[in-house]
């Protein structure tokens, strides 16, 4: 993962480079089961340098915490390592460039189940239609892989009526991890 890491912090492909303070690449336990896949990092995290460490990676770490899956049993990462201006959408061409660090990451890791953590991560990892609101914890099969997707916990932050629907997915996924043990 070490290898991967590095050639993140000198990657020129695509001009998010030029503006970024950090790779922010990933953070949390590198054998886990679990793995949450976000779409970019924002403002704190490009100043911190790790995924989700602002109000939403609080939420996240909470609602965690509440369904009790420890720190230890979990990694997150996002599919671009650099930020986005004005933490706009990722383009077309900034994900074909951060694509394949990602797959490394998860070919690396061998996770039981991925996460998508919103719309567009999972538009990317799942299907390119894919409706949050209607398809969210819905578990999917790629690969071989397991993967669903929760609403992102941003959008928990703008809307707390879908905090019970996002508790239920976060509850869904200990069950799945529950089971492959």
């Amino acid at each position: 993962m070490e290898k991967i890491r590095k050639e993140c912090e000198t990657c020129t492909l695509c001009p998010l480079h030029l503006s970024r303070t950090n790779v922010v690449f990933g953070r949390g336990n590198e054998r886990a089961k679990l793995l949450f896949v976000g779409e970019a990092p924002g403002a704190k995290e490009d100043l911190a340098g790790k995924p989700f460490v602002g109000a939403s990676g609080k939420l996240l770490e909470a609602t965690l915490r509440e369904v009790g899956i420890g720190e230890d049993e979990y990694y997150i990462a996002n599919i671009l390592k650099c930020r986005p201006p004005e933490n706009r959408d990722p383009r077309p061409e900034e994900v074909f460039a951060c694509t394949p660090y990602l797959e490394r990451q998860i070919a690396k890791m061998r996770p039981s189940l991925v996460v998508c953590l919103g719309r567009i991560a999972a538009a990317h990892l799942i299907k390119k239609d894919f409706r949050i609101t209607a398809e969210h914890g819905e578990v999917f099969e790629k690969d071989g892989q397991k993967i669903l997707a929760v609403f992102h916990p941003a959008a928990i932050l703008r809307d707390v009526r879908k905090k019970g629907e996002f508790l239920a997915d976060f509850e869904k996924i200990r069950q799945i991890l529950a089971e492959e043990k």
